[in-house]
């Protein structure tokens, strides 16, 4: 997947009706109509969604007979998925190093204060 196509999947799904309609495709092919039919929205309204869907790769549309059902291009979130992945990954290692970073300083502060309790001469006192 290269970057265009990734900012173009990124960006269909931004929108909360298309996030709903790939919802509902997951579930199932169905026709625009079938896809229309739960908003307060024209088919054709519908249909432009589905032309952001499918310029992203996300969705493809088929002939069968006289319907032409959408179907959810699964695979494209294997690679949104693995392009995700990376970079968890990553954030992950980032985290990893501070939290050793933060542990050495904890233990440096701790044996400051028990070698301060310890010597009463390094406390200060006579």
């Amino acid at each position: 997947m290269d970057d265009d196509q990734l900012s173009r999947v990124f960006a269909a799904l931004a929108e909360p009706t298309r996030r709903d309609i790939v919802a509902r495709l997951t579930v199932g092919d169905a026709t625009v109509g079938q896809l229309a039919a739960p908003y307060d929205v024209s088919v054709q309204a519908v249909s432009k969604h589905l032309k952001v869907l499918e310029d992203a790769g996300l969705v493809s549309r088929s002939r069968d007979a006289q319907r032409r059902p959408c179907h959810l291009e699964a695979e494209v979130f294997d690679l949104m998925t693995k392009w995700i992945e990376r970079y968890r990954r990553r954030a992950e290692e980032r985290y990893r190093r501070l939290d050793t970073v933060l542990a050495e300083m904890d233990d440096e502060v701790d044996g400051a204060t028990t070698t301060n309790r310890s010597n009463p001469r390094e406390r200060g006192a006579p």
